[in-house]
């Protein structure tokens, strides 16, 4: 047991400088997990701790929490706790409440790597509960033995995801190791407790091996999901990166268009739309014409498509700062996007003209802006300009505003004030807004 578990500290590369927390609930797979990583700390250097999450949900919680305080203490390794509130009327169920406070909650302890107890037969039923729900190639591939550290999160490792339910409660008796039992993992009202009790056991007299083959198969789903990843990132950068080329992403067919907006959703940090959702946005972007702005609900999300461009942004928007001092710095973020400053000649706002002001702002759009957009024009309503520069509803509330000493300069999609214009030949600075970061 210590030595397959070391094997997976080994390949995520796991030194004498990481530091590791066992995430211990008290059951038997994480009692195990947390005895091998002492073991297998002696021969890696890493330094251990654990963490317990009281989720408030059984009468013998606070037993739990003393169980895995007492057990930290003998076996001379730091203890956090985490005390959890649980929506009971989650619509996604109890038990999918339930983990979503304990991620939270772990999320919050300082360390390079969380290690979870999760084994064979857990993958194995992990990947029949999504499968009965209707997952995709990305959810049939269940979990992984390692997810590396990303954007400021500790890496997740799973060291007993090999090992079957069986061998490691042996192991357990075999070292005389004590555990508690939690009653609702008897409960046949839950899902997963339904496929571990009923469902496997009656799939197993005709598949004797269905859980490793189960497993395995999981391995399998996860290549192909890191494929189609591959293949999403190289079509974005085909069509321009984040920020999408509208000609060159309809030039794709529709499962990779598909699979393009899909993998960029995850990167956001939402789920992937679901398939209704994703049709019709698919069906509208194609069927619309270029010049006319799109904003197509995808849940948490929204597909906006603009002047060219297609991109995927929070359904609701991050509202425009307070203003905000331009000391000269090649961009400043903007409600969820950015302002880039790129010099120019002949483009954009006069250099000289930006140095003689004694302050410069980037502000939200007033109430009753108006710009004169040429010297032989008249000023214009901030309405009126939009409309002009066919800037959609949407946008208008986060259009950013350049003021020179409380004068307007810029506005974001509309372009220069004519009295801060740069002359031809002149050195001149082009902003650009960019509604996504």
């Amino acid at each position: 047991m210590p030595g397959a578990v070391a094997g997976v500290l080994a390949r995520a590369g796991v030194t004498s400088g990481s530091r590791l927390c066992c995430c211990l609930s008290g059951g038997v797979d994480s009692v195990v997990l947390l005895h091998a990583l002492c073991e297998a700390r002696d021969g890696l250097g890493f330094t251990l701790s654990a963490a317990h999450v009281h989720h408030g949900l059984s009468p013998h919680a606070d037993d739990w929490l003393a169980f895995c305080r007492d057990l930290c203490a003998r076996l001379g390794l730091p203890f956090l706790s985490f005390r959890v509130a649980v929506r009971r009327d989650d619509p996604q169920g109890l038990e999918a409440a339930a983990r979503a406070a304990r991620h939270a909650a772990l999320a919050q302890v300082a360390c390079d790597w969380l290690a979870f107890g999760h084994h064979q037969d857990d993958q194995a039923e992990t990947l029949l509960f999504r499968l009965f729900r209707g997952t995709g190639v990305r959810g049939a591939a269940a979990m992984a033995e390692m997810e590396p550290p990303a954007d400021g999160r500790a890496g997740r490792l799973r060291p007993l995801l090999g090992l079957r339910r069986a061998r490691i409660a042996a192991w357990a008796r075999e070292r005389g190791l004590a555990w508690i039992e939690d009653e609702s993992n008897a409960d046949p009202r839950f899902a997963r407790n339904d496929i571990r009790h009923r469902i496997v056991p009656a799939i197993e007299p005709a598949f004797p091996a269905v859980v490793p083959v189960l497993a395995r198969a999981a391995g399998h789903f996860r290549e192909a999901g890191e494929l189609l990843d591959q293949l999403a990132a190289l079509d974005e950068a085909a069509c321009g990166g984040t920020m999408l080329e509208r000609d060159a992403l309809l030039r794709l067919d529709d499962a990779r268009l598909a699979n393009l907006l899909r993998w960029q959703a995850r990167r956001h940090g939402a789920a992937a739309p679901s398939r209704n959702r994703l049709a019709e946005a698919l069906r509208q972007l194609r069927g619309t014409a270029a010049q006319h702005p799109l904003r197509l609900s995808l849940g948490a999300l929204a597909c906006c498509a603009y002047r060219g461009r297609i991109w995927l942004e929070d359904a609701e928007p991050p509202v425009p700062p307070a203003p905000q001092p331009w000391c000269g710095e090649p961009r400043l973020p903007w409600a969820g996007g950015w302002v880039a400053f790129a010099p120019a000649v002949g483009a954009g706002l006069s250099r000289a003209m930006l140095e003689r002001g004694a302050a410069l702002r980037l502000v939200p759009r007033a109430s009753g802006l108006r710009l004169r957009m040429a010297a032989d024009r008249p000023r214009r309503s901030f309405k009126n300009l939009c409309q002009e520069a066919g800037i959609p509803a949407w946008l208008r509330e986060r259009l950013p505003v350049l003021e020179v000493d409380g004068v307007p300069a810029w506005a974001g999609g509309i372009g220069c004030a004519a009295g801060f214009a740069c002359a031809p030949g002149e050195a001149g600075i082009e902003p650009v807004w960019r509604t996504r970061a």
